[in-house]
């Protein structure tokens, strides 16, 4: 079987070594990700639909802009995020892959980017429905990062 902590041991000593504060380790990747996901994925999340319901053509078209220069960015930080979270663990001597949170963010970042590929390559000839199964597609992940917090602050108040 794959064992991804022998895999990042190397990296995640070279971190050790830096002798880092156990707080820093411990509660550093909760905090960054809750402003990523409570700040900027509800904001993205909220410019989305706000470009997809808005009356007003100009509020319409500024929105989706937002929302099509924040989302990619919103996407890198939460795979940074994902990469530090994973590091953080094995930096604590934490199974990864047995974590409820590791399999929440796993499955938060497919849909990311399934989302993505959606407005990427689908939009140019649809005439709405991809444009909707990417709007909804975009609020269960929103539901999912909420879910993933929860389960994060359990793992992070055992360990």
């Amino acid at each position: 079987m794959f064992n991804l902590t022998a895999v990042l041991e190397a990296i995640a000593s070279w971190f050790r070594s830096l002798g880092i504060p156990e707080p820093i380790v411990h509660w550093g990747h909760p905090a960054m990700m809750a402003i990523v996901i409570f700040v900027m994925g509800s904001f993205v999340g909220f410019i989305g639909w706000q470009g997809r319901v808005a009356t007003d053509k100009a509020v319409a078209s500024r929105s989706l802009a937002d929302h099509r220069t924040l989302a990619p960015w919103m996407f890198l930080f939460m795979a940074l995020g994902y990469i530090g979270g994973v590091l953080s663990l094995v930096m604590q001597h934490q199974p990864i892959m047995e974590s409820p949170h590791f399999w929440t963010g796993s499955s938060l970042l497919v849909l990311l980017l399934v989302n993505a590929a959606i407005a990427l390559f689908g939009f140019r000839h649809d005439k709405g429905t991809l444009r909707a199964v990417h709007a909804y597609l975009g609020s269960t992940a929103l539901g999912l990062m909420v879910l993933h917090a929860v389960l994060g602050l359990k793992l992070g108040s055992v360990i």
